[in-house]
């Protein structure tokens, strides 16, 4: 079968999804996994934008040696100076250029003609040609451009040196049989089109962002970019794991291949969702909660008979195991361990002992520990390991007729333990004022949220929180039987993070 090229874009477009925010650090973390998962191109960021990702995009051009690396460049020479700057280390750097090509972002946005759209296309692929030979172009706003200027356009930028073309469904506008109709048109209306690979980019403003880029694959693009849970620009992009898995299981009606190592398919969505604070909707195809859950009475007779019967994939083909394994106050550490492999973890020893005694804690409060639980104790138990303070005790009164009250303690940078007590409007605010007064670090409480991971009086609840300063936001999360100790460690955690940019830079 061909294959078919998987550019991840989750840290470049995904992380312009409003409310995520990555630092230098956390996006290498994600690249090493997504190399794992084995995709072939990452466009790790938009150099030009700001220090902070261009410093990234270098850090992971030298870091992650094995897929094609990528930067983003506006058709400005600065731009593609800047992205090189940041590529050049790379192994295997790839430059992409795009401009506007619709009417609507000439006239409104860019206050360009056609044939000064053309032009600077044209140079500015010359110029990024120059550092590299891996070069990629987008016309943005694709779906809504005059085809025939499109053809004109792609036509210029293969002479000039591109070697893949992008196009773009920027905003979510498409059917699938048009867009499909699109890349037909491409592949017989462009004459140097055999020069150039097409690719496809698919927003999902109207829920049809992986259906669009299937319907481009099957009229012949072959490389499709897309982000894990599909997070990006407004409604986000077409979600890898939903293409990969649909190109997978339907390969008898798309007889295509990708390179990609689908059991840690599931393992990587749940490190971005941790990493962005973006919780997975319980029903998100592939690697939701419900995916490979069955409720209904007829549909586990058939799943007990025979899986296929209502599971098109197998749940393992994704590192998703098929059914929990419920562990409970009276597990070993070697069934714990176990268990965490199945998940998909692999802790070294020290971290491995952390978690193990976590989990004898909460098993302790808890009839039942679930995956989901386990999942989250990890989690809070590998966030603790970066922390420059630590929440050591937290005591809390509060009721409809007192004032709230919180005293804690913390383990300072230097091991030294402080302690304060505060007064607030309610038992969170208490704690946090009180954690302030110790950590004395400006910032504004923008986003906070509490849900239950799994069901049941005794279940862990698990917080998120932002918080801002100086114009960047910080995401913290927390976990805990008792809600106020998951706010105040989510609290820590946003905090830690904030500490630790500042004392980078």
């Amino acid at each position: 079968m061909d294959k078919i090229k998987i550019f991840d874009t989750t840290l470049r477009d995904g992380e312009q999804a409003a409310g995520a925010s990555l630092n230098a650090q956390e996006k290498l973390e994600i690249a090493r996994q997504l190399e794992k998962l084995g995709v072939d191109i990452i466009e790790a960021g938009f150099p030009i934008t700001s220090p902070g990702d261009f410093e990234a995009v270098k850090l992971i051009a030298q870091e992650v040696r094995t897929p094609v690396i990528c930067g983003l460049a506006r058709a400005i020479p600065a731009d593609i100076d800047r992205a090189w700057e940041a590529l050049k280390e790379a192994a295997h750097p790839r430059i992409h250029v795009f401009i506007s090509s619709s009417e609507i972002h000439m006239v409104h946005q860019i206050k360009k003609s056609r044939d000064e759209v053309l032009e600077l296309a044209r140079t500015m692929v010359a110029r990024a040609k120059s550092y590299t030979d891996d070069i990629e172009f987008s016309p943005m706003d694709a779906s809504r451009s005059d085809p025939e200027f499109l053809y004109k356009l792609l036509e210029a930028v293969i002479d000039a040196g591109a070697t893949t073309l992008n196009i773009p469904d920027t905003v979510g506008y498409a059917i699938p049989s048009e867009f499909g109709e699109l890349i037909k048109g491409i592949r017989q209306n462009v004459p140097n089109i055999n020069k150039a690979v097409i690719s496809v980019h698919c927003h999902d403003d109207l829920g049809m962002g992986t259906a669009n880029s299937l319907a481009a694959v099957k009229n012949g693009a072959r490389q499709v970019e897309c982000t894990l849970n599909g997070i990006g620009e407004r409604a986000g992009n077409a979600a890898l794991e939903e293409v990969v898995m649909a190109l997978r299981t339907r390969s008898d009606f798309f007889n295509f291949e990708t390179g990609i190592n689908t059991q840690e398919i599931y393992r990587s969505s749940r490190l971005v969702s941790a990493l962005t604070g973006f919780a997975i909707q319980p029903n998100k195809a592939v690697v939701g909660e419900n995916a490979f859950r069955h409720q209904s009475g007829i549909h586990q007779d058939g799943v007990i008979k025979m899986a296929k019967t209502f599971e098109i994939m197998d749940p393992k083909e994704v590192g998703i195991q098929a059914s929990s394994l419920v562990l409970g106050k009276l597990s070993g550490r070697h069934a714990f361990k176990q268990h965490l492999t199945e998940l998909g973890f692999d802790l070294n020893e020290e971290d491995f002992d952390r978690a193990f005694k976590a989990f004898k804690d909460l098993a302790d409060k808890k009839k039942d520990v679930t995956d989901r639980d386990i999942e989250a104790l990890v989690a809070e138990e590998l966030r603790t390991t970066v922390e420059l303070y630590h929440l050591d005790r937290i005591q809390v009164t509060s009721g409809d007729r007192g004032i709230p009250t919180a005293a804690v303690r913390l383990t300072t940078p230097n091991g030294e333990a402080a302690e304060d007590a505060a007064l607030g409007s309610g038992p969170v605010d208490a704690v946090y004022k009180a954690i302030n007064r110790i950590v004395n670090v400006p910032n504004k409480l923008t986003e906070f949220s509490v849900k239950s991971v799994t069901a049941g009086i005794d279940a862990l609840g698990e917080v998120l929180i932002r918080i801002e300063s100086d114009g960047v936001t910080y995401t913290g999360r927390g976990s805990d039987t008792d809600i106020i100790v998951a706010s105040a460690k989510a609290y820590m955690n946003a905090l830690n993070r904030l500490l630790r940019v500042k004392n980078a830079s």
